[in-house]
């Protein structure tokens, strides 16, 4: 068994088709077709269900795929390990963060540290808070970005920065004329907020069960961006707790409105593996971060 073909399997596991991972991989078809042919064959075992053009992983490829996504990771561990020998000429940074972060609090900090290192390679993953904290707990990446709180005993959690959430309302919703709206009217709307597993949800969410019953909250919509947020508010959907990040630009055109309401702030936090070796290009990242929140 070769690393080869491992990296063939995950990706034909991942896309479902052998010649999408063939694709991605920048080999012939014939070539990823043999190479899970030669594994199923030393094996003697069926890794894949041959369903019409489609291809399913079978009990025990699903379970060979988390081996061999854990083999890949230790590899891949073990070339970084060897490149930061080589300084940071090159190299390859894999950072994760939440929407609110990766959209509108990395991107300066991406730019700066690109000025700086221009050898090494940055790849930015976006998803939700629970998303990236499983992928730095896994390896997937070198360091991940979040708002709000994680409970991870693997992971390192460091505040990076902070976030004024602001509660906005469509030009037509009653509170957008308020002087000021306590946490006792905020039974009186709906509520528009993010999936579940996103930190600006849970966030969202605890403010305002912290003010009503949770029987008594009534979510409009629940919503996979903060720019369909963004929009199903501004079309008078209900009101949302969200980063001002994220609602100036709206607040500023008049699309939403902010309403003052005593609101906390959150923070923004770096996650990293606490027993995973730190490359110099995700140490260089990291205390750049860190650099600025003591700015």
């Amino acid at each position: 068994m070769t690393l080869e073909q491992l990296r063939i399997f995950v990706a034909v596991a991942e896309h479902e088709h052998m010649t999408r991972a063939a694709e991605s991989l920048h080999l012939t078809q014939s070539a990823t077709s043999a190479a899970i042919a030669a594994l199923e064959t030393r094996y003697a075992t069926k890794l894949f269900h041959r369903v019409g053009r489609r291809i399913e992983l079978t009990e025990i490829g699903r379970a060979f795929l988390v081996e061999a996504r854990a083999v890949l990771a230790r590899a891949a561990a073990a070339t970084t390990v060897l490149t930061d020998l080589a300084g940071m000429s090159r190299g390859s940074l894999a950072i994760a963060a939440s929407q609110t972060v990766g959209n509108y609090f990395l991107p300066p900090l991406l730019a700066h540290y690109r000025q700086r290192f221009p050898g090494i390679a940055l790849d930015l993953r976006i998803g939700n808070t629970e998303q990236v904290a499983s992928w730095v707990r896994d390896g997937e990446v070198d360091l991940g970005v979040v708002e709000g709180d994680v409970d991870d005993g693997a992971l390192a959690v460091e505040t990076v920065g902070d976030d004024e959430l602001v509660l906005v309302v469509g030009r037509a919703h009653r509170w957008a004329e308020a002087a000021r709206v306590t946490g006792a009217d905020f039974a009186d709307s709906a509520w528009v907020l993010r999936e579940a597993g996103s930190g600006t949800r849970a966030i969202a969410q605890a403010i305002l069960t912290a003010n009503m019953p949770a029987d008594r909250l009534r979510i409009a919509m629940e919503l996979p961006s903060n720019e369909a947020v963004c929009a199903a508010v501004a079309a008078g959907a209900g009101a949302t707790i969200m980063s001002r990040l994220v609602a100036a630009a709206r607040i500023a055109s008049g699309d939403l409105v902010a309403v003052d309401a005593a609101l906390p702030t959150r923070r923004f936090v770096q996650l990293r593996h606490k027993e995973r070796y730190l490359t110099q290009a995700a140490r260089e990242m990291s205390e750049m971060m860190t650099a600025r929140e003591g700015s």
